[in-house]
């Protein structure tokens, strides 16, 4: 049976929000309005924390910047991003903890609800391929940029969303959820459904809801950081 070790990224491999870190970044490049950005992105990012964010509205905000700045601004800046904010926070034992899973012959992927283009980097900096993220639709016009448009590309790797897309990339692969066993490492109550698909579910970080619900369940509790 092939084993799979799934992770979620911001406060689970990483202690920071690597999308709200990327709005952040984007504030200090001068790209944005740093008052009226800085209200919509926290706004956000508190409707994540409750459960309550509207995915599709809240990519249409957080990918409108690189939008505006086309591929070339973008890739350099987020390489600078990479440099400045996210490096420090790649901690040895979350490294440690994916390097693990990868030595004992394990399938690893990240899961994360946050885009494509702010998370491939990142995944690549923990050593990992195979990423699971929000797809973003890209200008494919006769006269267009070839660059991204700010919606979503598919279903969205989000709560549910996670548990399509991670089905969706067992069946491209010949496997299904019952040929596999599965491990699953989130720091949020947004990821219950896919902690409850998973073979082996880890509250790892977990807020102090996901907290009760992991002692209450005889689930697995990790502190990284």
């Amino acid at each position: 049976m092939n084993r799979i070790a799934l992770f979620d990224l911001d406060h689970t491999l990483l202690p920071i929000d690597s999308d709200h870190a990327w709005g952040e970044f984007t504030i200090a490049r001068g790209w944005v309005d740093p008052v009226e950005f800085k209200r919509q992105n926290d706004g956000f990012y508190a409707h994540y924390k409750a459960g309550t964010l509207d995915v599709h509205e809240y990519v249409r905000f957080a990918t409108a910047a690189l939008c505006r700045q086309g591929a070339t601004n973008s890739i350099a800046a987020h390489a600078d991003f990479m440099g400045a904010t996210v490096q420090k926070h790649i901690k040895p034992q979350a490294l440690e903890l994916v390097q693990q899973h990868q030595r004992a012959g394990d399938v690893v992927a990240i899961v994360t609800a946050t885009n494509e283009f702010v998370t491939r980097p990142i995944a690549h900096a923990f050593g990992v391929d195979e990423l699971i993220a929000v797809e973003l639709e890209r200008d494919a016009s006769a006269d267009g940029t070839g660059w991204y448009t700010g919606v979503i590309r598919g279903v969205p790797s989000f709560r549910e969303g996670k548990v399509v897309r991670v089905e969706a990339w067992l069946q491209a692969r010949g496997w299904s959820w019952d040929t596999v066993h599965t491990t699953f490492y989130s720091d949020s109550m947004n990821d219950l459904p896919l902690l409850e698909k998973a073979t082996v579910a880890v509250a790892t970080n977990p807020d102090d809801r996901l907290r009760a619900l992991a002692t209450e369940r005889g689930w697995r509790i990790l502190d990284l950081f």
